[in-house]
């Protein structure tokens, strides 16, 4: 026996809450601190997971657990208790989070690095603070970097602190509100340092920091200089250099690149480009005129709120296609009418470049013109909507743009030739960018998985839009008979849109024509209007749907024996993004004879 997806999803739910109410979390740790003071050898300093649960049962922690989930199951069908919606607004709550310290090369991984070992490791713990309203709408409060090595200077090895999370943008100055901290090592340390110590480490590590900084802000400002030598008319590229972040803080742009493996949720470059794709597209917001507000996030506040600008995007899908072992570039410039925007750009083994545009999930072939070739006029032109290129840089490179003329159409990318491309010292990016600078963002945490059932996900949606057609239809005096066997043969053709957007690649479509085909009865019109979203607000595509004139002709459709049909597909991405295709379709008789195959019914969006 097996129980469907949304019953098993109520009940991992339910069971959840039970572990939390009877505090189980807490208890475990406190269980695993004592077994390590009381039971392991002074020179042993592993614990086995078998260990582990025989302390559990030593203590009656697994029959008390059992005891309190009751399991149905003798009604299966019975409907379970919905899950509680989220709040909208803050409540006061403790949550636990974990940080596990480690670093290359510290340690053989079997043994606890030490206190002296770990006061070495200055990467910060990087808390993000987003509201959620009704609507599942995100917003990036706060984002703040925390310094959790004050803890090994304490007696016990616990140490409360409070901050003061600061707001984001241009409200980086206002406090939105205080938090309480509890740091704790697990398990505790043999040899605490003294808190004189840690300070004096901290205090040495800002100097150190302070001083890489201004050295590169010295060696930025000669690079500039010499830059605007080669060509007075190079001050009105777009050279960026630094890029302020959430904080309102001025990074070197190659900070926010690192190389970025997806692990097992994505299989291809291709994937990750359309991963990237359906994250959302939000401009930083601008209080009165004066045009963008200058604003590049952190991977991780970008993934969290799981919407950014065109350069969070970009530097995403770099950091991912670094990571399968490509050579990627983020690219700084304009497209049509000089707006400025940001792409990524690969480089072959065999001197091809490839632009990929981080907002659809376009690759783009790149082939300069030439002036011994024919003229322009007869040279077809370009399919990327890019203009001009002022610079290009990934995790380790920076090189601004120094040919005669910025075009993106005719510029040449041998990034190799100085007399094109004018490099910065890979040195003095690494001084500040590198892994483990005092100076760099700490280590991004790896993707995850997706918390969204995609059968359940798409059933709901479905049903909500069935019900909002049929309440618009009712208020146009027209009656709604749905047709559920169509419905089910859109699929294939969701499908194939999704596999299409992921691989460039079309396939399925004849089978998905001729079963339609056969649905429909003789002398009956089809029509079909599939549209892609990448949010699961059933009322707010259903607004969208109705401002298309071809969805709003199928929903609102007239005449003899209309029949109507709505299929949702969502297919799901790493961190909860999801990619939304729904189809409407209708059949009606039609009074003048003809033929179904000579009809082009379907138009994609």
């Amino acid at each position: 026996m097996s129980l469907p997806p949304e019953k098993a999803s109520e009940l991992k739910q339910l069971i959840h809450q039970q572990l939390s109410k009877m505090d189980v979390h807490g208890r475990i740790r406190e269980i695993l601190a004592e077994t390590i003071r009381e039971e392991l050898a002074p020179d042993q300093q592993q614990l086995s997971t078998e260990d582990l649960i025989k302390a559990l049962r030593r203590r009656g922690i697994i029959d008390d657990v059992m005891k309190e989930l009751n399991f149905v199951t003798d009604n299966v069908d019975q409907e379970l208790p919905s899950s509680p919606k989220q709040p909208v607004g803050f409540t006061d709550r403790q949550s636990t989070l974990l940080k596990k310290i480690h670093r290359e090369n510290l340690g053989d991984g079997t043994r606890m690095a030490d206190s002296t070992t770990m006061l070495s490791i200055s990467d910060p713990v990087h808390m993000v603070l987003i509201k959620t309203d009704i609507f599942a709408e995100t917003t990036l409060v706060a984002s703040y970097f925390l310094e959790w090595r004050s803890v090994l200077g304490s007696e016990n090895g616990v140490t409360n602190l409070t901050v003061e999370l600061m707001g984001v943008g241009t409200e980086s100055k206002v406090s939105v509100g205080i938090l309480n901290i509890k740091l704790e090592m697990y398990p505790p340390l043999n040899q605490t340092l003294s808190q004189e110590v840690v300070n004096t480490q901290l205090a040495l590590e800002r100097q150190k920091t302070a001083e890489k900084e201004r050295l590169f802000l010295v060696y930025a400002k000669q690079w500039w200089r010499e830059y605007l030598q080669i060509r007075p008319s190079h001050n009105s590229r777009l050279v960026k250099i630094f890029a302020q972040d959430e904080n309102g803080i001025n990074r070197p742009v190659c900070s926010y690149v690192k190389p970025l493996r997806a692990g097992r949720l994505l299989d291809t470059p291709r994937q990750a480009a359309r991963f990237v794709n359906v994250l959302g597209y939000e401009r930083a917001p601008v209080i009165g005129g004066g045009g963008k507000q200058e604003q590049w996030c952190t991977l991780l506040a970008f993934l969290c709120r799981n919407k950014g600008d065109c350069e969070d995007h970009a530097n995403l899908l770099c950091s991912l296609l670094l990571g399968y072992g490509l050579e990627a570039f983020v690219c700084v410039g304009t497209k049509a009418k000089g707006v400025p925007h940001a792409w990524v750009m690969t480089c072959g083994t065999d001197g091809t470049i490839t632009f990929w545009e981080s907002l659809t999930g376009h690759r783009y072939l790149h082939k300069p013109t030439s002036p011994d070739e024919p003229s322009a006029a007869e040279q077809p032109k370009p399919l990327y909507p890019y203009r001009t290129i002022g610079c290009v840089f990934n995790h380790q490179m920076f090189l601004g743009n120094c040919q005669p003329s910025d075009s993106v159409e005719s510029c040449v990318f041998d990034l190799n030739d100085e007399s094109k491309w004018k490099p910065m010292s890979e040195e003095a990016i690494k001084s500040v960018c590198a892994p483990g600078a005092t100076t760099s963002l700490p280590p991004f945490p790896p993707l995850c998985a997706s918390t969204i059932d995609a059968s359940v996900t798409s059933n709901e949606i479905e049903m909500q839009l069935r019900l909002l057609v049929s309440e618009h239809r009712k208020d146009l005096g027209l009656t709604t008979v749905w047709e559920d066997q169509l419905s089910y043969l859109l699929s294939p053709a969701l499908a194939s849109y999704e596999f299409e957007r992921t691989t460039s690649i079309s396939a399925g479509n004849e089978e998905f024509q001729d079963a339609i085909r056969r649905a429909v009865p003789d002398g009956h019109t089809f029509k079909g209007f599939p549209i892609h979203f990448v949010y699961r607000n059933a009322r707010r595509a259903f607004a969208t749907c109705l401002r298309s004139p071809f969805c709003e002709e199928i929903i609102c459709c007239r005449g003899d024996q209309v029949r109507l049909a709505v299929r949702v597909r969502v297919f799901t991405y790493p961190e909860s993004a999801c990619a939304v295709w729904i189809m409407f379709a209708c059949f009606f008789f039609f009074a003048i004879p003809c033929h179904l195959q000579d009809l082009s019914f379907l138009t994609r969006n």
